[in-house]
């Protein structure tokens, strides 16, 4: 049994004694649902340059302004942008801030999403620095196409998140790869991934990080790896969190509201079509998956074929649900809210 295995079954023995494996109660969900529910879509936010696409939008505040990272596909692969806003609905693209390097492992994939951003259900959304940096973790592959297999996990940092100038990459490997100590459920590619700092340990490590992942199956899956140093990262545990047994549950965002966790992702294939949905947990580990309604579903003719790939934010008392959107405006970022707006899509 290595050290991560051992650390698992003595956090999930003391957790155990605590009760902080528990599920957490349908009340507790059905809470949950009613805290974060965007039942009003606001429309697009967000369109890609004529014949490409965008993906995956992760928002947070800096200084006194938004920023959001998002991805943009170019018909070759992924490169990472940026945005910024004054009021989270209307948003100035800024430039790239992630490139593909030619000749490396990320030659025609790098797709990032914020890092240790500030959790608190409501609170700052800032991003936190480690080690005098700001850090982000990215999709990266060497091959052309939309996700072309085989995917893998690398780290990324700058001093200057607010920028649209190219971040860093301080290693020049993934930090987790399908060949590298994969799993059952995660040896076919690695997708989106969220990394949130722990000061608390429950995994045993400073640093947790939560990714979807392919295995020989198909099917994608949501399990997590720890690091101290966000360089060195090893898987936890053997199997996945969240487990839908067949289809897509992917793209994990990670919040905390009340003495809860709660985990924002998206779900395809397994019920109709592709929709957003979320799970909770008392422990960062074992997480009770909620069965109610969704809460972005395919609606509109600009998200008719899906609606997914959340990242959902409570600013003075307005709820914020941003996702990818496809429907007969292409691949495009949208936004759901919890209050009616009144505006027209775009």
């Amino acid at each position: 049994m290595n050290h991560v295995l051992a650390g698992l079954v003595l956090v999930c023995i003391a957790g155990a004694a605590r009760g902080d494996d528990a599920p957490v109660s349908a009340e507790e969900m059905q809470r949950i649902y009613d805290e974060v529910k965007t039942p009003f879509k606001y429309g697009i936010i967000l369109a890609p340059p004529a014949g490409q696409m965008l993906d995956c939008p992760s928002v947070f505040r800096h200084g006194d302004r938004w920023y959001m990272v998002y991805i943009r596909f170019d018909n070759v692969g992924y490169t990472t942008e940026l945005a910024v806003s004054d009021d989270l609905l209307n948003w100035t693209p800024l430039g790239s801030i992630l490139s593909p390097r030619e000749g490396k492992w990320d030659a025609k994939q790098a797709a990032g999403y914020v890092a240790l951003q500030n959790f608190t259900w409501g609170g700052s959304y800032a991003l936190r620095s480690f080690d005098g940096k700001y850090w982000m973790s990215y999709l990266g592959g060497a091959l052309e196409g939309y996700e072309t297999d085989p995917l893998s996990i690398g780290v990324a940092m700058s001093e200057s998140p607010d920028r649209a100038t190219e971040w860093s990459r301080p290693l020049d490997r993934p930090v987790l790869a399908p060949d590298d100590a994969a799993l059952w459920w995660d040896n076919q590619t690695l997708y989106k991934s969220h990394i949130i700092e722990d000061p608390d340990r429950r995994a045993g490590r400073r640093f947790v990080m939560y990714y979807n992942a392919k295995g020989r199956d198909g099917a994608e899956r949501i399990g997590m790896a720890v690091s101290d140093d966000m360089l060195r990262w090893d898987r936890f545990g053997d199997d996945p969190v969240i487990d839908n047994g067949r289809g897509i549950s992917g793209d994990p965002q990670i919040t905390r509201i009340g003495d809860l966790w709660v985990m924002f992702y998206f779900g395809a294939f397994w019920k109709p079509k592709a929709f957003d949905t979320f799970a909770a947990s008392r422990d960062l580990i074992h997480w009770t998956k909620w069965d109610g309604p969704h809460l972005v579903q395919p609606s509109e003719p600009w998200d008719d074929t899906y609606a997914h790939k959340p990242w959902v934010i409570k600013h003075d008392g307005m709820v914020y649900h941003f996702y990818c959107a496809v429907g007969d405006q292409g691949r495009v970022i949208a936004l759901a809210t919890s209050r009616d707006l009144r505006a027209t899509p775009k």
